[in-house]
């Protein structure tokens, strides 16, 4: 055998696929207008009636902006009919995410991205809706009342969830996927993508977002699935287009290259017995691993199936030292996570977020997991995991004694008294309890304990804490000088009249980020010593606000040079054309005011 023949085999196969994907791109724009050609003539086929449906119900979601026991922008407006389009504008009746904007991502506070996360995994946040009969669907139409174009991927699953057996296999499907876009306007619209056409008939739709471009919060209010009981007879004419190849992820899985393929992908069973790399053998071992440390896990899943020498590399522990699952959750499962066991000896960021729902991941295949990498484990994303039980937590308290990251948001299956195990992770540097069922019943108990125990505290998330008071805030203040971020947003026992607005400015001159969003009672003299303080200051959200005029808006964006978000809507001492005023003179501070017709 020729000693190139193997490098040359690897060569081959990468220009295989680079050719594989540039004609698929190249032929994206021809076989969408043959999709769409074909449903315009399919219309005069004799099919059965096309239903349509509003969302039942909405089964899970990852974040939103209102509280939990409260209608107002809350993700549960998405069931039922519209309440407001065709209007445009900022209300309260629609279904609203937790951020927006790339700059929620630039804060001192937010994660680090992980390595290898694939390109075509840009979503952010989801929403699953049930309806109340699986259809084939013909369309979906998605009601977008403010700020349209964060959503950027539409999911169908085989499982009715409202029957009265437990499926033996849970598929889900992509109808349609894009990247993020921003709307011409901010006004009302319906968004009716082209979907892609599906052998089962489903009641449950996944819709994920991602807002990171958008200009403020986007604004959903309901959601149309139409559809037909019997399965098309289109499906029958149009099995030679293969439409998986308008969507990057099910091209991977039709490939055997998705997550659940992991134990014929990493299985060396198959490879032959070449001794002889070519050139290969003669880089140094550190080259190679630095130029695979640039593939997502399906590519090294790939790349590992081309000779031993690669399969080495693929199969090495260092490859992992980040290690995010999360835009495989719709398949990965106990078996795919025994799969990686052997390479997860050194992981130090592990992200499971979204995954092992609908019984996917059991409490001893995560724990079998933990029992490998926990001890190297310094992060830890488990949002949405609801999967997870107190044995889970028990667990992680056990096992990553090093852990300085954790991330529960959204978990709202734990019960309250789980949350205890955390106490023992001494190492904790950043805990995200978002949407948990802890009980706290005195916020400022919470609030004494955080000003005398946590001296380096940096930043502190406090949205929508019921009666937190001046007394809490004050020893957050007096306790944490080097606080940089701090959300009060809809606290509403606070008050100005109190001094604890004053107290925090002249106390913390090293904040950066400050939510008073919703408090009615923040006045001129809070945002005047908040300009003769915090001239640090880079985003300041005072929405809702009475009592704040222009004058002091001025004093402020003159003070704090490094200011570059600030929101002022439904403030009523400002309108649109203060807003134009102050946006024309301090053009580098972007101004939201947000607005209803």
């Amino acid at each position: 055998m020729s000693p190139w023949f193997p490098m040359l085999t690897v060569l081959s196969m990468f220009y295989y696929i680079c050719l594989r994907r540039r004609a698929r791109l190249a032929s994206r724009g021809e076989m969408i207008n043959s999709r769409r050609a074909i449903e315009s003539n399919s219309r005069a086929l004799p099919m059965s009636i096309e239903a349509i449906q509003y969302a039942k119900e909405v089964l899970d979601f990852s974040s939103h902006y209102g509280s939990e026991n409260s209608m107002s922008y809350t993700m549960w407006n998405l069931a039922g009919p519209p309440n407001v389009y065709p209007s445009s504008g900022d209300f309260t009746q629609t279904a609203v995410f937790r951020t927006y904007g790339h700059w929620w991502h630039q804060c001192a506070s937010s994660a680090l991205p992980f390595k290898r996360t694939p390109p075509s995994f840009c979503s952010q946040d989801y929403v699953e809706l049930a309806f109340e009969e699986p259809v084939y669907p013909t369309a979906v139409h998605i009601l977008e009342t403010y700020h349209p174009g964060s959503v950027v991927k539409i999911l169908a699953c085989s499982a009715n969830p409202y029957s009265q057996t437990t499926p033996t296999e849970v598929r889900w499907e992509t109808i349609w996927s894009a990247e993020p876009t921003r709307a011409h306007s901010p006004q009302a619209r319906q968004f009716t993508p082209c979907i892609k056409e599906i052998d089962f008939p489903t009641n449950l739709l996944r819709l994920e977002t991602n807002s990171s471009i958008l200009e403020y919060y986007t604004e959903l209010d309901a959601v149309e699935l139409h559809g037909v009981k019997e399965k098309p007879i289109l499906s029958l004419k149009t099995a030679a287009i293969d439409m998986n190849d308008l969507d990057e992820d099910e091209y991977d899985d039709k490939d055997g290259c998705g997550i659940d393929c992991l134990t014929h992908q990493f299985s060396g069973s198959s490879l032959r017995d070449w001794t002889n790399n070519g050139y290969f053998d003669k880089l140094p071992y550190e080259l190679i691993q630095l130029i695979i440390s640039h593939l997502a896990l399906p590519d090294l899943c790939r790349l590992a199936q081309t000779c031993k020498l690669l399969y080495q590399h693929c199969c090495d522990p260092l490859q992992y030292t980040h290690l995010s699952l999360q835009p495989y959750w719709a398949s990965l499962t106990d078996a795919s996570l025994e799969y990686l066991l052997p390479r997860c000896t050194l992981v130090q960021w592990l992200n499971l977020s979204w995954t092992g729902n609908r019984g996917f991941i059991t409490t001893s295949g995560f724990s079998r997991l933990l029992k490998v990498c926990g001890s190297e484990l310094v992060r830890l994303d488990l949002a949405c995991g609801h999967f997870l039980n107190e044995a889970c937590l028990e667990v992680i308290a056990e096992m990553c004694p090093n852990l300085q990251e954790l991330n529960l948001s959204s978990c709202d299956k734990l019960p309250p008294q789980a949350f205890s195990h955390i106490s023992k992770l001494c190492a904790l540097k950043r805990l995200v309890l978002y949407r948990t069922k802890i009980e706290i019943e005195d916020y400022d108990l919470i609030a004494g304990v955080i000003g005398a125990k946590c001296k380096k505290l940096q930043s502190l998330d406090l949205w929508r804490c019921k009666n937190i008071t001046e007394k809490g805030i004050m020893d957050i203040a007096s306790g944490c000088p080097l606080l940089e971020e701090l959300d009060l947003g809809w606290c509403p026992t606070l008050h100005s009249s109190t001094g604890c607005f004053t107290n925090l400015a002249r106390k913390l001159p090293g904040l950066r980020k400050l939510f008073l969003t919703a408090n009615r009672s923040v006045c001129d003299s809070d945002i005047e010593e908040l300009a003769a303080n915090c001239q640090l200051l880079q985003y300041l959200d005072i929405l809702g606000t009475r009592l704040v005029s222009p004058p002091s808006l001025r004093k402020l964006l003159e003070c704090c040079k490094d200011l570059v978000l600030l929101d002022v809507s439904f403030c009523s001492q400002i309108d649109s054309r203060i807003v134009q005023e102050l946006a024309s003179r301090f053009p580098n501070v972007s101004i939201k005011k947000s607005f209803t017709q």
